[in-house]
């Protein structure tokens, strides 16, 4: 099997399936923001297409094997994070942040390698997140997936190797359709905390349960028009509520 023809036809069916065409340059671009009144821009950003191969992630300096949104899109994404007038930016990202996802036994997939101050791709984050608090952006949440798994996370730069960045939640939901385990181990380099999560039970974690196991889920964000609140919520496969957060937006002072 050649993994990159499967992947090249992966995008392409998805491109056909929901049309998303946004640049004559680029007709495969997935990054784009979506706008949702004055309270919400949902920035969604492409984890997949520009990213260098997966490898140890221990590199010291920046290159074309740590790129992992890679430097046009990171522009793009910072750029769109200044600009943005709305009280909540929320960035919807293919995997998340802390939590690691292994490539084999020597390689990981997306950019947590299981601790460290930040090197590898995790270079790439660091610089998004220190521009993040430069800039004095607030109220941006993480909404992720591709583990199998619910989860919120709190970010805590008081507990975290690299500290440079504005504390931040992150909510993992999934799969819709597809076999259960995990949960998966947490990275330190930017201080996650487990707030909840409901996976596979100890024990069944690697057997790739199936979606009549019911441990499908997705999540819900609702905001408050007259306030601005942010409620977070997980919800199973009969659409019972797993886990709720209410969160106020930072107005500064």
């Amino acid at each position: 099997m050649s993994v990159p023809l499967l992947a090249a036809r992966a995008k392409r069916a998805f491109l056909e399936y929901t049309p998303t065409r946004l640049s004559a340059e680029d007709g495969e671009r997935i990054h784009r923001t979506i706008r949702y009144g004055p309270h919400l821009d949902i920035f969604v950003v492409d984890m997949r297409s520009y990213r260098g191969p997966n490898t140890g992630n221990r590199q010291g300096v920046p290159g074309p094997d740590t790129e992992f949104l890679g430097r046009r899109q990171i522009a793009w994404l910072k750029q769109a994070l200044l600009t943005s007038k709305a009280t909540w930016k929320a960035i919807a990202a293919d995997m998340p942040v802390g939590l690691v996802v292994a490539d084999g036994e020597t390689a990981f997939e997306n950019g947590a390698n299981g601790d460290g101050p930040a090197p590898g791709r995790e270079m790439e984050t660091a610089g998004l997140l220190r521009f993040i608090k430069m800039n004095d952006i607030r109220n941006v949440v993480w909404l992720t997936a591709d583990v199998h798994y619910a989860a919120a996370h709190y970010y805590d730069p008081n507990r975290a190797q690299f500290q440079d960045f504005l504390p931040f939640w992150e909510f993992v939901s999934g799969p819709l359709n597809a076999g259960s385990f995990g949960p998966n181990k947490l990275d330190n380099t930017f201080g996650p905390q487990v707030m909840f999560q409901k996976a596979p039970p100890e024990g069944e974690a690697n057997q790739n349960l199936p979606p009549s196991a019911g441990l499908q889920f997705y999540g819900q964000v609702r905001i408050e028009g007259a306030t601005g609140g942010m409620t977070v919520s997980l919800k199973d496969l009969s659409g019972q509520e797993i886990y709720k957060v209410d969160l106020a937006p930072d107005v500064g002072s």
